[in-house]
């Protein structure tokens, strides 16, 4: 595997392109540093305990990278952006128009996609005015304002400066996927949750709980395992070629495999159900009095009330998800535009029934397992007294996100006859 990695390194355009998406990580990360402009710096550092001890506020912290709980330029993160792409993808099976974009190729595909990012700058604009109130909200714990001088001007100031953070975030990750490596929001949402690694490995070093200390480790490699398996599992249908004419040509039949993943879906069902369940106790937090704060404690990440929702997202997510990226019409339509065929399975229409059938059968284990993995970690940690935020839903982002950046460098490899990662 070190040698691969070696020749990975050789190839000079792969090399940029490591180093490209490095280079702009590292400035995510400098992001999640910088403070916004009109904030107490000393306040903020005493407010850090709140954010650590608050369910959701940790949950929107982690997937920050802790710019949250330090009032950074980066403190929306991504998930503006994730929640808009949840949204425009619900509205392309409901709006005609919408659909219509959709199936027109490369062109639609660029017309939503600035529709979305027309969205995410109004919800970070509308996100960023409620979490300037959650701020001002947090000065009684801080012993002295967060926000100095609190008016109309800056108020404003920091609602720009927050909203103009998560534009840039968005940019970087289209600039990542298209110059780097991998897809730019999901490494965005690795790093992010692996630079909390160290103060999660600390909290299990020094925690009291002995249960804890000892099931953290087999849980976590359990759970990576888990991960690995499913994510690597396949159902091949065999597809037959018929022997063609084309000119004055024969080009011979051949036989090969149509590769049906356990989870087509990948760890987007996870991202956007996180995503949609931070939103009920976000609103409470914002209330902020009795009825708002009990919403949100209802709703925290640690509770069964999140830990459901997330699960039948998750599961709902799965299924829509794997019936956009996946049409068995079109591809049947392929197969018998080209000449192959399932053996036993006529062209056409049996076909995609075919497709459609095995697709339910394995897309049901897929949702399942990523509602089990998300929910079970969590659930077992719930159990002990440690104060320890690196569950299920962490992991599988992790895992899921390394395996697919994992994969598009070995297509990489594989181009230039490169011995990849992936035996």
């Amino acid at each position: 595997m070190l040698s691969t990695i070696l020749s990975a390194f050789t190839v000079a355009e792969i090399r940029k392109k490591l180093a490209f998406t490095a280079f702009v990580l590292a400035l995510y990360r400098f992001g999640a540093h910088l403070p916004v402009p009109g904030v107490n710096v000393e306040a903020v550092k005493a407010i850090q305990d709140s954010f650590s001890s608050d369910g959701i506020l940790n949950l929107l912290n982690t997937f920050s990278g802790g710019g949250l709980s330090r009032i950074a330029l980066f403190a929306l993160g991504i998930m503006p952006y994730i929640t808009a792409s949840i949204i425009l993808q619900l509205l392309t099976v409901v709006v005609p128009s919408l659909e219509k974009l959709s199936k027109e190729g490369e062109v639609g595909q660029q017309r939503i996609t600035q529709y979305t990012r027309y969205l995410t700058v109004g919800l970070a604009f509308a996100q960023s005015i409620g979490y300037v109130f959650l701020f001002r909200s947090l000065t009684a714990s801080a012993g002295e304002s967060v926000i100095t001088n609190f008016s109309a001007a800056r108020v404003f100031l920091i609602v720009i400066s927050l909203t103009a953070g998560c534009v840039l975030i968005m940019w970087m990750g289209e600039l990542i996927t298209q110059r780097g490596i991998g897809n730019g929001i999901s490494l965005m949402i690795f790093a992010s949750i692996v630079s909390g690694l160290p103060s999660g490995v600390q909290a299990w070093a020094t925690s009291s709980d002995a249960v804890f200390k000892v099931m953290m480790p087999f849980v976590a490699l359990a759970v990576i395992a888990a991960i690995v398996f499913v994510q690597e599992g396949q159902r091949r249908i065999p597809i037959q070629y018929a022997k063609r004419v084309i000119g004055r040509r024969m080009t011979q039949g051949g036989q090969t495999y149509l590769p049906l993943r356990v989870n087509m879906a990948g760890v987007i069902p996870v991202i956007f159900a996180a995503s949609i369940m931070a939103f009920p106790p976000t609103i409470g937090q914002l209330v902020n009095n009795e009825f708002g704060r009990s919403f949100a404690a209802f709703f925290a990440p640690s509770g069964w009330a999140y830990i459901v929702g997330e699960s039948i997202f998750i599961i709902l997510f799965t299924y829509f998800y794997t019936a956009v990226t996946f049409n068995p019409v079109d591809q049947a339509d392929n197969l018998k535009k080209y000449g192959g065929f399932i053996p036993g399975v006529r062209p056409g229409r049996p076909t995609a029934e075919f497709l459609d059938r095995v697709l339910a059968r394995l897309t049901f284990p897929g949702a399942m397992y990523l509602a089990a993995v998300a929910a079970l970690p969590t659930i077992l940690f719930n159990q002990t007294s440690a104060n320890f935020y690196f569950g299920g839903t962490s992991l599988l982002i992790v895992v899921g996100v390394a395996l697919d950046t994992m994969k598009q460098l070995e297509a990489q490899l594989m181009m230039r006859n490169y011995e990849g990662f992936l035996k």
